[in-house]
């Protein structure tokens, strides 16, 4: 006879290892159970906070026998603010867990098995790293910080240890100058981006202040972006990411979709003779030919297009591609623009993705369309947090 759970039952649980959502995976008797900061190895009493067939989510109530890997949390606020949920690992339990993300979601997603290594390259600093930060305010309690875990609750946080130290600094100066009076609306999120040299450039639908341009450097080239637009948010990994999409591709025509600021077609461009570069923000269009002119690159065609729009405009036009760039946001790829790029018959794919589930699930689709896997990296431009870059290289067969 099966046993029957219930919410609110505590149980006694061995973490096996970390799946996607950094969540810690272990099982009971007829019931499998992922418990949230967790660490592999951790033996640990959990309480059921939500039930689903034979699936379970339980919180932590008690560290029985810690794992080898488990440290204490460099942040105040962890495990109340929603942000990270790595800090209770060691650094190199986080990578090991983060390429194990990668294999389960391409294995258990995309039904692929990849047996060969996944290089994963390391943050040379794992605190004081990240670029990009997207804040909460709630004008009526005057409070402005993160959200609180799985609410929408606003946690007031004084310090932020992944952050650059400006951006930190920053927040501090908005949560003791926002002038509250001048908000209309109860609730707004303000975007904030840091470049070299203490810049910093903040957007808020709600803010008067114009939005800043600033800079940083990489890949021998300066790349101007502001809040509004997307960049990279780990200022120390952006040439390794370069290196990682861009190493030995070279050829006539190469196709840079999802192109945002142009970091990756401003590199292409030095390779290929001719880049054809797709965004779909105006905002970050103007800053990709804005980059491409400082950088003297005139080899490049600039199109303000969604994706699907583009490839489907004038298909005869793209049929000379020899190598194709794309970083999609998380969600991905929609299958039939992934089939129209598969169509164009381009010898190499490179594949850049934050979100290991849904591009386990693009790969499953290209892999159907004549490709293969070449190789698998990945780069930690998230420590602290179960979020993971992988570029992958594919082969047309």
């Amino acid at each position: 006879m099966s046993k029957k759970y219930n919410i609110g039952d505590t149980l006694e649980v061995v973490i096996e290892k970390i799946v996607p959502n950094g969540l810690g995976l272990s099982f009971v008797e007829d019931l499998t159970v992922f418990v949230p900061l967790s660490a592999r190895g951790d033996r640990l009493s959990v309480e059921i906070r939500q039930l689903k067939g034979k699936t379970a989510f339980a919180k932590i109530v008690g560290i029985l026998d810690p794992s080898e890997s488990r440290i204490e949390p460099k942040c105040e606020y962890f495990g109340t603010c929603g942000g990270c949920n790595f800090q209770q690992m060691n650094y190199q339990a986080q990578l090991e867990a983060k390429v194990g993300i990668i294999r389960d979601s391409l294995s258990r997603i995309g039904k692929i098995e990849f047996d060969r290594d996944i290089p994963i390259v390391s943050s040379p600093e794992q605190l004081g790293y990240r670029l990009r930060a997207q804040w909460h305010a709630d004008t009526v309690e005057k409070k402005i910080g993160y959200f609180k875990r799985q609410s929408h609750e606003i946690v007031v946080t004084e310090t932020c240890p992944i952050l650059d130290p400006t951006l930190e600094k920053t927040l501090n100066e908005l949560q003791q100058n926002l002038e509250w009076e001048t908000f209309l609306a109860k609730e707004i999120n303000i975007e904030a981006a840091a470049g070299e040299n203490e810049e910093i450039s903040a957007f808020s639908a709600e803010l008067i202040e114009p939005t800043r341009e600033i800079s940083i450097k990489a890949g021998g080239e300066r790349y101007f972006f502001n809040a509004r637009s997307f960049f990279q948010g780990n200022k120390y990994l952006v040439e390794e990411l370069l290196t990682a999409a861009t190493e030995n591709a070279k050829g006539e025509t190469a196709l840079d979709l999802y192109s945002g600021v142009g970091l990756f077609t401003v590199a292409l461009s030095k390779s290929f003779e001719k880049v054809i570069s797709v965004e779909a923000s105006s905002d970050s269009v103007g800053f990709a030919k804005k980059n491409a002119a400082h950088a003297k690159r005139d080899n490049i065609e600039f199109h303000k297009s969604r994706i699907k729009h583009f490839l489907n405009k004038d298909p005869a036009s793209l049929s000379d591609i020899d190598f194709i760039l794309l970083d999609p946001p998380r969600s991905g790829v929609k299958r039939q623009t992934l089939e129209r790029i598969a169509e164009i018959g381009a010898r190499s794919i490179c594949y850049v993705s934050c979100n290991p589930s849904t591009l386990a699930r693009d790969l499953g689709v290209l892999l159907q369309k004549k490709y293969e896997i070449k190789h698998i990296n990945a780069l930690d431009l998230f420590p602290q947090t179960h979020h993971v870059e992988s570029v992958v290289r594919l082969e047309r067969i």
